[in-house]
């Protein structure tokens, strides 16, 4: 939960924004961000930016259109809103057909990014809907699938860049955005990086929203590769015939993680995890799911029938060992893998590191691991009993470190030894 001064805030599924007193835990405000019986919902905890708390809304799977919104911190009152489907004749309302937009989706599902410097707040923007019939809404669906940079002060959309026009394969782009000052061929830039569920790993200029390059981290064969502005090479695959990466996507909303030390990269990746779709015309009800077909996945799981084996990918020089989870450590400046960590079964967790060079993470077996960030050795794991779904979090009280996971509902804590 974050806070301002003495105040924490918390979004609810509920579709509510609370302020709570963190010297006694009384509530001070609770409004309602939006009507939750049509099944709006609030899944990530808001970003507080000065005067600001920020917040974004669920709904995709709906036929909802999404927005982010922002509320001052002491009375509760709505500052500005922008909406992440545009509304007829405003910019973007060109992407879509029809009435389309009406229940174009665009969710926010994880918090978003801020940059003081610049002033600006970055938010990654769901699927459109329905989800997997984009023969529905012809058009590239702004600002679904996108990664926004918005005015803090007034909400204004600076910049926006799109991941997945017209997707078909609820590729959400709402990982976190990593925002990293680095030397970029030859000049100190402020870049966003980020891996992103479509399977791509994306630099772009965090100024700007200039795509600066995009390569492949887990196998890809939706799109080719990218257009001279940055927009992908679409190439489908036949209805039926499996699409890489499959519908959770080369990874999700599990927290990546940057190292200034190492200058890589760490994310949670899926690797040759692929999906079937099924489309279908979807109409709207409210309170309904609004999804237009569905998805069949292999089991990503490396003995799972019919996945295939392991190779080397003579391109990137890493290795396809197939359906199975692993840490991947990437130079942005070329996009290629430095080191691989492998997991059995895909993994759902975050990533920690630290300025010791030491990555934190775990798994779905219920393994917390100590690897070395820059070689990706193992150092140390436990096993906890249940799955981590969450990032770890490292902290220091009385001069001793620590660092917290969650394992299934127990909280774990770990000190260095005396």
């Amino acid at each position: 939960m974050p806070i301002h001064g003495d105040t924490l805030f918390m979004g609810t599924p509920y579709a509510h924004l609370g302020a709570i007193d963190a010297k006694n835990g009384k509530p001070i405000w609770n409004v309602a961000v939006a009507y939750d019986k049509l099944a709006y919902s609030i899944t990530l905890q808001p970003l507080v930016v000065t005067d600001k708390v920020i917040i974004g809304v669920g709904g995709a799977e709906f036929g909802l259109r999404g927005f982010v919104a922002a509320y001052n911190p002491q009375t509760g009152k709505e500052v500005w809103r922008f909406n992440t489907i545009p509304g007829a004749g405003e910019p973007g309302s060109e992407t879509w057909s029809g009435d389309a937009a009406s229940h174009g989706g665009g969710s926010i599902w994880v918090t978003g990014s801020y940059d003081p410097a610049l002033n600006l707040t970055y938010w990654g923007i769901g699927n459109p809907g329905p989800d997997w019939n984009p023969a529905q809404r012809p058009g590239d669906n702004l600002y679904t699938d996108s990664v926004l940079a918005l005015d803090a002060d007034t909400g204004k959309l600076k910049w926006h860049y799109q991941f997945t026009p017209n997707d078909g394969y609820d590729y959400d782009s709402v990982q976190v955005p990593v925002l990293v000052d680095m030397n970029w061929r030859g000049s100190q830039a402020k870049l966003m990086l980020w891996a992103n569920r479509n399977g791509f790993f994306y630099v772009l200029d965090r100024e700007t929203g200039r795509f600066l390059s995009g390569t492949p981290f887990v196998k890809v064969n939706w799109a080719s590769g990218f257009d001279e502005k940055g927009r992908p090479i679409q190439t489908p695959p036949a209805p039926g015939t499996p699409v890489y990466p499959g519908n959770q996507g080369g990874t999700n909303w599990y927290s990546p993680s940057y190292s200034p030390r190492t200058e890589l990269f760490y994310v949670s990746a899926w690797q040759n995890y692929s999906s079937t779709f099924r489309r279908e015309a979807a109409a709207y009800e409210p309170g309904r799911r609004y999804v237009g077909g569905g998805n069949q996945t292999v089991t990503p799981s490396p003995d799972a029938p019919g996945i295939g084996i392991g190779r080397r990918n003579p391109i990137n020089n890493w290795t396809d060992t197939v359906g199975n989870g692993a840490v991947v450590a990437i130079d942005p400046r070329t996009g290629q893998h430095k080191w691989e960590f492998k997991q059995y079964d895909v993994s759902d967790s975050g990533i920690l590191t630290t300025a010791s060079d030491l990555l934190f993470t775990g798994g779905r077996e219920g393994y917390f691991h100590a690897l070395d960030a820059r070689t990706g050795a193992l150092l140390w794991k436990i096993n906890l009993g249940a799955q981590i779904v969450n990032g770890p979090v490292t902290y220091q009280v009385d001069g001793k470190q620590y660092v917290s996971v969650i394992s299934g509902n127990v909280l774990v804590t770990f000190g260095l030894r005396e």
